[in-house]
């Protein structure tokens, strides 16, 4: 699954919209982040790390790295 997958298939679980956490992340950040600007960077996936630790905060989730089992 590609990121913008995830993270829309994430963000509907939490009853939430793109729109929210662009919005979040700009709040948070101090960066512009747009509805248009954050699907790019998903679809591209040219997203940071700082980026999904945002996104992860604005779920109220932890991004976790687990050994494969």
């Amino acid at each position: 699954m590609n990121a913008i997958n995830e993270v829309k298939m994430l963000v509907a679980k939490k009853g939430l919209t793109l729109t929210y956490l662009a919005n979040y992340m700009k709040e948070h950040s101090g960066k512009d982040y747009s509805l248009d600007k954050l699907s790019k960077k998903l679809r591209s996936n040219t997203i940071r790390y700082s980026e999904m630790q945002l996104i992860a905060d604005a779920l109220d989730m932890e991004l976790v790295f687990l050994d494969k089992q």
